[in-house]
């Protein structure tokens, strides 16, 4: 915490109550996107928000997040202090404002923060409404203030409890039970990316993070600390790790346009995929928007200018595209927006028009600059952009090939693909089967009326390392295309989906729950990742999870669906059971397949999303890339069973 000194004044007064809250507890999906696991730890990123606004503003630089042992959380910032004094309109200390009146809070006084994080301002009196209990510490003005809330209404007014040489904010909160019914348990994982994230987003900051529920060897807890004094280069460095740069460094600028802060960073590599990433006030947009245009408006304007004048292009038969000069980038933009408008299906596609000027205009200017100075990498940058447009050119062939057997009704569909008799796509799911032999179980077992089976040959091809006409070409891949009924894109976009013929809104991968099984759903899921990813982004796609073991003892027969299921199971049997280990699909009958898989009563699927856009990004690059160290890593990290033999 920091000592008192050098603080613009930030009273009572610069807290504005917007409306009240009494319907969050009602309606929580509508603060929070929903009340599953995203929603949970979605109730952390809103407190760390108010902490982050602190940082931006000047006033803080280290934000501590504990998981506490009773799976609550604790944020603590060096921040000024939520104000205590009293609100002259609400007539109470503004410290309570702040925690129980929705949209309360210093981001809607100007004079507080110039531009703020945070989505839609809910801020942390949702996360007060959401929680069964919840402590607020503040340390401000040599004095400590406290006060407690159950379920976001004050047990008590806000009470003086000592004095203090430094300042700051402490807020330690338990998510409701009656809220949050699927789960309480948060991820260490997922909380620490975004953590990561956000050091890295704010550079000079410093987030620490610790789970009090898990410790390491040396019976510590386990721990984190994140800060970057180079902010989104040393974020290029980290997402890109695994992948070969063509350029010795990554190019950057930050600056200010027409009054908009604007952050660039980005980098060539050998891949064949293009990957930007784009945040406004810390806040990953990955529906994009009008920063993302402006970005790809200043890099191809600017390139192809230089490509025209270097005379490299002469002697190439064909135009040049947007997408050529994006192939093999690593690209992060961050603005900083005073007041953001929002669209898209996740509210997450940034709608500010002069956004777009301002990130074109850096963009341009850095490149211009980058490429005058650096002839050797800019001479590598264009050989880069002219090899994507040939394997572009020869991609257009195999992809009007996917477009013409595209179904257009019925005809044209994959000779291997068992279809169902539904029309409606709404209540139409696919199986992607692993092999002939399970494909053939899952056909007999299956509900014909809506369950589609799609067979798959053997392992699909890796697209994280192939070129895109080879993608388009590969028969597997061409039959995934046809039977899902999607048209692949236009040739300055080839990756840009129209879902409007989707004929089944449930793609679920069903593959043997081994080793061989776990790396062809990762194959599924990077091809998904890297070409469908709106497929992912809309819901549609989801993993089968067939038990591991069927145990019996006498008349009795029960599946299990992991180790510790097996020893309860096996136990409540009274112990000697024969255990039958599953290894692949195809040892079980249609029977069996249909009550523990496919059956929409009994089955477990699981739902795939994307959290965190950049780390998903990261990990399908190590585990399908070339790099054998990070993934040896990676896998002895987070497989409890597995060969580790590559």
């Amino acid at each position: 915490m920091k000592d008192e000194k050098n603080i613009k004044v930030y009273g009572a007064d610069s807290i504005q109550a917007l409306e009240g809250m009494e319907h969050v507890r009602m309606r929580p999906s509508m603060y929070i996107g929903d009340v599953g696991v995203r929603g949970l730890h979605h109730l952390v990123y809103e407190v760390v928000d108010n902490s982050i606004d602190e940082a931006m503003g000047g006033y803080c630089d280290t934000i501590d997040v504990w998981i506490n042992e009773d799976n609550s959380i604790t944020v603590q910032d060096n921040g000024r202090g939520i104000p205590v004094d009293m609100h002259k309109k609400e007539g109470v200390s503004a410290l309570e404002v702040v925690m129980t009146k929705i949209g309360a809070g210093g981001k809607f006084d100007k004079d507080s923060y110039k531009v703020s994080g945070g989505l839609h301002g809910v801020g942390v009196s949702v996360v007060n409404a959401l929680s069964e209990n919840l402590k607020a510490t503040v340390h401000r003005n040599g004095k400590i203030w406290e006060q407690e809330y159950e379920r976001g209404k004050p047990l008590h007014p806000v009470k003086s409890t000592g004095e203090t040489d430094y300042r700051g904010t402490v807020v330690t909160f338990k998510p409701d039970p009656e809220i949050f019914k699927q789960t309480r348990h948060f991820n260490y994982d997922t909380l620490s990316s975004r953590m990561r994230e956000l050091a890295f987003l704010n550079k000079g900051l410093t987030i620490s993070i610790t789970d009090k529920r898990e410790t390491d060897e040396d019976g510590d807890f386990i721990s984190e600390t994140f800060h970057s004094e180079e902010g989104l280069k040393e974020f290029i460095r980290f997402l890109d790790e695994t992948r070969e740069p063509i350029i010795n460094d990554v190019i950057s600028m930050e600056g200010e346009k027409n009054d908009i802060p604007v952050e660039v960073a980005m980098i060539y590599n050998t891949s064949f995929n293009e990957n930007l990433h784009s945040y406004v006030n810390n806040i990953n947009t990955h529906e994009g928007g009008t920063h993302l245009t402006g970005f790809r408006r200043g890099l191809t304007t600017t390139l192809k200018k230089y490509a025209d004048a270097s005379g490299m292009l002469d002697k190439l038969k064909f135009e040049i595209m947007g997408d050529d000069f994006r192939e093999g980038l690593t690209a992060i933009v961050s603005v900083k927006v005073a007041e953001p408008q929002f669209e898209g299906q996740t509210k997450t596609k940034l709608g500010n028009r002069e956004v777009s000027s301002a990130v074109s205009q850096a963009v341009s200017e850095m490149l211009e600059n980058y490429l005058e100075e650096n002839p050797n990498d800019a001479k590598t940058i264009v050989q880069k952009v002219i090899l994507a447009a040939q394997a572009r050119h020869a991609a257009r062939k195999a992809r009007e090939m996917v477009q013409r057997k595209t179904v257009m009704g019925g005809a044209g569909l994959p000779g291997k693909l068992s279809d169902c008799s539904e029309q409606d796509p709404e209540k139409c799911e696919v199986f992607l089967v692993e092999g002939d032999s399970a494909g053939g179980t899952a056909k007999q077992g299956r509900d014909r009326n809506f369950q589609a089976i799609l067979p798959l040959r053997g392992k699909i091809l890796n697209v994280e390392k192939a070129m895109q006409h080879k993608v388009f070409d590969n028969e597997e891949i061409r039959n995934i295309f046809t039977a899902l009924g999607v048209t692949v894109g236009t040739e300055d976009d080839s990756k840009a989906l129209n879902l409007s013929k989707l004929r089944y809104h449930k793609i679920v991968i069903m593959c043997d729950a081994d080793v061989d099984g776990s790396h062809i759903a990762t194959l599924i899921l990077t091809f998904f990742f890297r070409y469908m990813k709106d497929l992912i982004e809309a819901g549609h796609v989801y993993i089968a999870t067939p038990p591991l073991y069927l145990l019996k003892k006498g008349k009795k027969s029960e599946y299990a669906w992991s180790e510790e299921e097996r020893a309860e199971i096996n136990a409540g049997f009274g112990g000697g059971a024969s255990i039958q280990r599953y290894k692949g699909l195809g040892e079980m009958n249609a029977e069996q397949l249909w009550d523990t898989t496919m059956n929409p009563e009994h089955r477990i699927l699981r739902q795939v999303t994307i959290d965190n856009g950049t780390e998903a990004d990261r990990i399908f690059s190590m585990l399908m890339g070339d790099e054998v160290p990070p993934r040896r890593e990676f896998i002895e990290k987070n497989a409890k069973y597995a060969n580790i033999d590559a």
